[in-house]
């Protein structure tokens, strides 16, 4: 839902403050990470490079400070450590992207729990990172609260899933979040992250990009996002971030240069993290014992109330395959067999995919079409056009990613 929710804003007191730094390289120094107070502001909006930046604040911070950074990315879908890309996104809207001059979303898999987040330009980032005896969900989701309160949105508050939500001022009310949050906990140390709607120009673009079409036939072991009514709070990124936290100290892209940084950065961007960490999950397109669910009706093009196809992945990779009533009960067979240990992302190291052309599920199972019997089909032509049905709609419902 499209909302933005339109208040005054005062000048506020910072709730987190330590002296002025010197201006810096925007880089951070073995001596900033020691401090019992470290607050940081990026000024990339690139999305990798920000939660690898993250993620080194969390790993090299003393153990006993405090740390806040705030970022903002480009438009991005952010999946949870343990969720289903396959499940959380619709592909084709994110390959077709957003209106205007950069309109590419990029696609990352975080460190960090919990479920699937949107960012764009209007959109607030702020971590928490501190020692797991001080680590409280709710208190640093107040923090962030207390901030907007001070800025106007005198609504702002926490609710029992530890989200930021305000009430609308519209006739028609109703209670909205803006701003979700994710935490992960270390031997040595808590970090706490979350969002806050500021402005985006994209709010009513987030739910179509946060649907899978394929959701009808997949059951995720992992984490399964929860949908909420979100909307705008009508405050400007600097004074969100002066209410936050001032005296900060700016980190930019010379970030990258930095070894340990660089190497977080290249994971996030790896296919094998993206998608190749993906839990195990099933896709099936009628009931079974432990996805009773019933399913959405095949397009028409499939062999109506015969096809039955029943998938199981692990980490992006089938480990399991029956397809029955496309052919006759043995070329199902081979063909079902041949799928076990395909990859449904492409990466440099896949060997079955051709990376860098645009292939998917027709060409999967020609591949294991061509090696049953040609004996078992009427027609080459049947062959052919039975596969290129079934291919198109898996290419729909759970595509080889990316998309090409």
């Amino acid at each position: 839902m499209n909302n933005v929710l339109t208040t005054p804003k005062p000048h506020p007191p910072p709730s987190l403050s330590h002296p002025q730094s010197p201006p810096s390289p925007r880089t951070y120094t073995t001596a900033s990470l020691a401090r019992p107070l470290q607050i940081y502001r990026s000024t990339t909006t690139n999305p990798h490079l920000n939660l690898s930046i993250e993620h080194d604040l969390l790993t090299r911070s003393a153990p006993t400070s405090t740390v806040l950074f705030l970022y903002t990315n480009r438009p991005s879908i952010i999946l949870g450590r343990n969720q289903n890309p396959w499940l959380e996104v619709h592909h084709p809207l994110l390959r077709r992207g957003l209106p205007g001059s950069q309109p590419t979303i990029d696609l990352l898999r975080r460190r960090s729990g919990g479920g699937t987040v949107f960012h764009d330009l209007g959109n607030a980032n702020w971590t928490v990172i501190c020692p797991p005896a001080v680590f409280d969900r709710d208190r640093h989701a107040e923090m962030v609260a207390r901030a907007l309160q001070r800025l106007g949105v005198a609504t702002a508050r926490v609710n029992e899933r530890h989200d930021i939500v305000v009430d609308s001022e519209a006739e028609a009310g109703g209670t909205y979040k803006v701003s979700g949050s994710a935490y992960k906990l270390t031997r040595l140390r808590a970090l706490h992250h979350g969002t806050c709607l500021l402005g985006s120009e994209n709010l009513g673009r987030v739910g179509a990009l946060l649907r899978a079409p394929g959701a009808g036939y997949i059951k995720a072991r992992g984490v399964e996002s929860v949908r909420s009514a979100i909307c705008n709070v009508g405050v400007g990124r600097g004074e969100f971030e002066e209410a936050v936290g001032v005296g900060v100290e700016e980190v930019g892209e010379e970030m990258g240069e930095v070894e340990v940084v660089a190497k977080g950065w290249k994971e996030l961007m790896s296919p094998e993290w993206v998608y190749g960490q993906t839990p195990l999950f099933t896709f099936s397109t009628c009931p079974t014992e432990e996805d009773p669910r019933e399913r959405p009706p095949l397009p028409r093009e499939l062999p109506a109330g015969k096809l039955q196809t029943n998938l199981t992945l692990r980490h992006g990779v089938i480990t399991s395959a029956s397809i029955t009533g496309l052919f006759d009960s043995t070329t199902d067979k081979i063909i079902s067999e041949r799928l076990v240990g395909r990859n449904l992302f492409r990466s440099p190291s896949t060997k079955d995919l051709d990376v860098d052309g645009g292939d998917g599920w027709a060409s999967i199972l020609s591949a294991a079409v061509g090696s049953a019997s040609s004996d078992s089909f009427a027609t080459a032509s049947a062959r052919t056009d039975s596969v290129e049905a079934l291919g198109k709609w898996l290419d729909g419902m759970l595509p080889v990613l990316p998309l090409r």
